[in-house]
């Protein structure tokens, strides 16, 4: 089987040559340089703005009753033992889990990670109805994780550990992707791979040679020097042209190191340049597919960032993805909670926007397929913002500033709003020459947009206002000190309220 894989990897890599060498010339080289130079976000993504983000597998179908496992319990589950832990929290998590898994399931050396795969079936699973309703709720594209930490391909890969030949026994991507051209939807995957080998650390004094198992654990590899192998940067690089391959994405999400410049000869960024030089091959050079990932430390004119729990603090000169996780803990389980209130979401997804971001949400299903009710309740509260709403939301850029407040979002990874908003926290908006301003609570009183005085930014004369999804007749006066927008008398049954602002255009 390895000698197998091997040729297969060889074949693949053989074969990327001779399709860039046919194709049209690379336009992208495989430099970082060059991605910035040449890298262009489709229309596409950018007026599309709402994604989804499917994080489900293996562990999806431990039992739900499960203490926290941060979301990574094929790691957890195996102890503390080699494995260095990022804090003490982190440490306690482990041994806990690891504990309940002893009692519910075995002990790790009788019960491995593996031997969740059967409870993995994906029994209730339906596609078209899961897109379907996220589209109802204003979806624009979906992502499913193609591959986890956990080494288990959702898709007909050629690495044998995969939803087609185990669990499911269904080409979970090749489903997802047939019901996302059904509803007319855009269709991304993401894969998690490059951890992989590191991830199973304390697992592998479980495995014997000659198993299937063994390289399922990626025994093959040095689980804290992988990243200077040249043969697991080179099988990463084979799994993911495999993938963009078979499944031709519109987005392809890296969620997790590649083999970078010094110690993994530029293989990273290879692939992403040919992912980006294959789509312009095929579309007369014109690009139309979106490759993230998560490096802040690279010029973002060379990728779309996906700024994961995190948020902005201003306008980004570059589209940008805000990826949150609406379940809590990105995989399902029952006792995980999302420490983000619905209103807050909505909140800080206008934020995002008015910032160039694109949001993408998370949806951690059960194993069996289904969406729990407390995810599913995020989503159509969105949803019902984004019917009265969504015309200053789809298709709009940023305006001269993002808003105005006094709540102060932070800058970067892991810093995300749980804060309630208020009535003074405005996010603007612009499309078809029109502003739109978005009141982040619903209001008490009258409204005051500081922002908008007469003889500020905004320096065109407002012709009419509108509070969208609602015939309310609106009346407002303008001064030096702000734009005031008298108290309504029926304020629409939802987190976030919109304005449409018509400009008097300048002849």
């Amino acid at each position: 089987m390895k000698n197998e894989i091997g040729k297969r990897i060889g074949i693949i890599i053989i074969g990327l040559g001779l399709f860039l060498n046919e194709s049209l010339a690379q336009k992208i080289q495989p430099t970082w340089e060059s991605m910035a130079e040449n890298y262009e976000v489709p229309e596409w993504f950018q007026d599309g703005k709402i994604g989804v983000w499917m994080h489900w597998g293996i562990s999806s179908a431990a039992d739900e009753n499960r203490p926290n496992d941060g979301s990574h319990y094929g790691r957890r589950m195996y102890g503390t033992e080699d494995y260095v832990a990022a804090n003490e929290g982190d440490r306690k998590m482990t041994e806990e889990l690891s504990a309940w898994h002893t009692e519910f399931y075995g002990h790790p050396s009788e019960f491995g990670y593996e031997k969740l795969i059967p409870l993995f079936k994906a029994e209730k699973w339906e596609p078209d109805s899961l897109v379907k309703f996220v589209k109802d709720c204003g979806a624009r594209f979906i992502m499913p994780v193609a591959t986890h930490h956990d080494n288990f391909d959702m898709y007909d890969s050629f690495f044998p550990w995969n939803s087609v030949k185990m669990g499911p026994k269904r080409d979970i991507l090749g489903e997802w992707k047939k019901a996302a051209q059904k509803q007319g939807l855009k269709f991304g995957v993401s894969t998690h791979l490059y951890w992989s080998p590191r991830f199973f650390t304390c697992a592998r004094k479980y495995q014997k040679p000659g198993t299937p198992e063994w390289q399922f654990f990626n025994m093959d590899y040095d689980a804290t020097g992988f990243a200077g192998q040249d043969s697991w940067n080179e099988h990463w690089y084979a799994r993911c042209w495999d993938l963009i391959e078979k499944y031709d994405p519109d987005m392809f999400n890296n969620d997790a190191p590649y083999p970078d410049e010094k110690t993994g000869k530029s293989l990273g960024v290879k692939l992403f340049s040919s992912f980006i030089n294959r789509n312009l091959a095929q579309n007369n050079g014109k690009q139309t597919v979106v490759f993230s990932c998560k490096n802040e430390k690279l010029n973002r004119s060379a990728f779309t960032y996906n700024l994961e729990r995190g948020s902005s603090d201003k306008i980004q000169p570059e589209p940008w993805m805000w990826a949150t996780d609406l379940s809590g803990g990105w995989f399902y389980r029952k006792g995980a909670v999302n420490r983000m209130s619905i209103p807050v979401m909505v909140g800080n997804a206008v934020d995002a926007i008015s910032k160039n971001g694109v949001v993408m949400m998370n949806i951690a299903l059960r194993g069996d397929g289904t969406i729990p009710e407390n995810q599913a309740a995020y989503l159509t509260t969105f949803g019902d913002f984004l019917k009265t709403c969504g015309e200053g939301i789809y298709g709009s850029r940023p305006w001269k500033i993002y808003g105005e407040g006094p709540l102060k979002m932070k800058d970067g990874r892991q810093g995300e709003n749980h804060q309630n908003f208020s009535q003074q926290d405005i996010r603007f908006t612009t499309k078809d020459g029109n502003l739109y301003a978005f009141v982040l609570a619903a209001p008490t009183s009258d409204i005051l947009v500081k922002t908008l005085a007469a003889g500020g930014l905004l320096d065109q004369e407002i012709e009419n206002i509108s509070l969208l999804g609602s015939d309310e007749v609106i009346n407002w006066h303008r001064t030096e000190k702000g734009l005031t927008i008298q108290k309504i008398k029926e304020i629409p049954n939802q987190p976030v309220i919109g304005f449409k602002i018509v400009l008097k255009q300048i002849k």
